[in-house]
């Protein structure tokens, strides 16, 4: 019996219960093991004391207190720092990257009156949206998709922005949205992945997750994260980042491709650096140091153009 940890918002909870169906799947039993996390119950808007591991302390506390086996985050809410006493056991394939913005009429942002609220708990969000419309008021909102959404319909906002991936495991086709593009709006590193934990001395969990990992994403997201501890941006860092594995055929181990965004909060300025390494998929370890070398190379090249001095103003 594997037990998974898991926070008690409703997404999070879809997280847990579709981890535990992909463990059926290989013969895994289960037990769901809901938890409250800081993050869930402080919403004050995040600031440069208390954002980091706000909603996954809770969840690994439990598997060092042997509370739980396994612990699902959402893996851009997981800390960069490494902490050897948990592994990342698999990084399951990844849902749409995109955020969109959610109205009550599912007006996109060139049609919000000037002067609009527009709801985001996220720097990253806050400066691509001053860049496109810095006429906008663009207000700090916390908790969970349906908190959030509560807001936006008792008139507190004109508008949220929220992750689309999380609107589509919650399986709310109909809430009027529209998508931001990802030339307007690049996501945070890990943005639609899971991040599945385990302690790093528990072989069978460590092997039954194994079964759930998927080698293109994990290399996406390794590049991506590398990226934020290479910069020291932790959460609150206005710093967006999208890998991909781009190849001709199946056959062929094709390139990792990287891009990655670091903005001012106000939106006025824009540092931007794409990079790609050839991958070999002989052997998983070769092609995860190989991920992790170009997401070193895109923060050498951002550092060097000035992102640590947009990163420190958000401090």
């Amino acid at each position: 019996m594997l037990r998974i940890a898991t926070r008690e918002s409703p997404l999070a909870m879809w997280q847990a219960r579709h981890v535990a169906a992909r463990l059926a799947e290989y013969g895994f039993e289960t037990e769901l093991v809901p938890l409250v996390s800081k993050g869930d119950t402080d919403l004050r808007p995040i600031d440069g004391t208390r954002q980091v591991g706000l909603f996954t302390k809770r969840i690994q506390q439990a598997l060092l207190d042997d509370e739980a086996d396994v612990a699902v985050h959402s893996l851009k809410d997981l800390p960069t720092q490494v902490d050897e006493r948990f592994a990342l056991a698999a990084v399951p394939p990844r849902e749409t990257v995109r955020d969109s913005l959610v109205s009550e009429k599912g007006i996109d942002l060139g049609s919000l009156l000037p002067g609009a609220k527009v709801g985001t708990g996220s720097t990253r969000r806050m400066a691509q949206l001053k860049s496109m419309r810095s006429d906008l008021e663009i207000l700090p909102i916390r908790g969970n998709v349906q908190t959030r959404l509560s807001k936006l319909h008792d008139g507190e906002f004109d508008a949220i922005v929220l992750a689309e991936a999380g609107v589509v495991r919650l399986e709310m086709h109909d809430l009027p949205r529209v998508q931001f593009s990802l030339d307007e709006m690049l996501p945070a590193p890990g943005q639609g992945a899971l991040g599945i934990e385990v302690r790093s001395d528990d072989a069978f969990a460590r092997d039954a997750l194994a079964n759930l990992d998927d080698l293109e994403t994990r290399l996406a997201v390794v590049a991506e994260r590398t990226v934020l501890a290479e910069l020291h941006g932790g959460c609150l860092a206005p710093i967006a980042a999208y890998g991909t594995v781009e190849k001709e055929s199946d056959d062929q181990p094709g390139e990792l491709c990287l891009s990655v965004v670091v903005m001012s909060p106000d939106g006025t300025q824009r540092l931007e650096e794409h990079a790609r390494c050839t991958l070999d998929h002989a052997a998983a370890t070769t092609d995860v140091a190989a991920a992790v070398m170009l997401g070193k190379e895109v923060a050498d090249k951002l550092r060097d153009a000035g992102a640590s001095e947009l990163i420190a103003s958000v401090r």
